[in-house]
């Protein structure tokens, strides 16, 4: 946590700190929210700007840039990423640009465009815009990449809250929510709220199978297609 003497303390909290993903699970809105106080535990005397980042866990993705050949469109060139968040999600009590230059917005990634994603392997700078562009645009039309500017209410200077939609295709494990109080330009303070999205029920049990036995998995998988191919062959020769 970023403190000092006088500076004030974040007291975060989440609405749920375990979401779980079942059959028919839609997505859920996550509320984060919380109290801005003073060394002593009191009311802040001045107002802060609040801003929160909810991170998923990382994955390992690999981007691929299409080209038009001959009329076709083909793979060309692709990069990989070594940890780009699985869903990331920012609200702020202002825009941003606003609130912070682009050096701080960039060290505590306020933003789609701040996000770091840590390519693999040599890449130009041109090439690294081009596809980190591309991954985020990707994300952010799946649903899984988001910014609301707008979206953190303040009362009275001290209490704050966000709301944050999770879709139905979150991945699974550890998020984390942080939220940082800035004023001047500056972080003044942050603190950390953590929520675990695990599945349960049938959904659970197969993910643990696949994970244990991939090699029965596997199996069964391609004996289920089979199966499943062989039915619907028989289905059509019969109509």
């Amino acid at each position: 946590m970023l403190t000092a003497a006088r500076e004030p303390i974040l007291v975060p909290e989440v609405s749920q700190h375990e979401i779980q993903v079942q059959q028919g699970f839609t997505g859920t809105n996550l509320l984060l929210f919380g109290a801005v106080l003073d060394p002593a535990g009191t009311r802040a005397a001045r107002g802060y700007d609040i801003v929160v980042v909810l991170k998923g866990p990382t994955e390992a993705v690999r981007i691929r840039e299409k080209s038009r050949i001959g009329g076709i469109w083909v793979n060309a060139d692709s990069t990989d990423f070594r940890s780009a968040p699985s869903f990331f999600a920012v609200a702020a009590s202002r825009p941003v640009k606003d609130i912070v230059d682009d050096r701080t917005a960039a060290i505590y990634e306020l933003g789609n465009d701040y996000i770091q994603l840590s390519p693999s392997g040599t890449i130009n700078p041109e090439e690294q815009v081009r596809f980190t562009s591309g991954l985020v645009d990707l994300k952010r039309r799946k649903g899984l990449y988001k910014e609301d500017m707008h979206g953190v209410k303040l009362s009275g200077g001290v209490l704050y809250q966000a709301r944050i939609a999770l879709p139905s295709s979150v991945q699974t494990g550890t998020y984390t929510a942080e939220t940082f109080a800035i004023s001047d330009g500056r972080v003044v303070s942050s603190a950390i709220a953590k929520v675990d999205v695990r599945k349960v029920g049938f959904e659970r049990f197969i993910e643990v199978f696949a994970q244990i036995w991939s090699f029965w998995y596997g199996l069964l998988a391609v004996a289920l297609s089979t199966a499943m191919g062989w039915i619907a062959g028989r289905l059509f020769a019969m109509g």
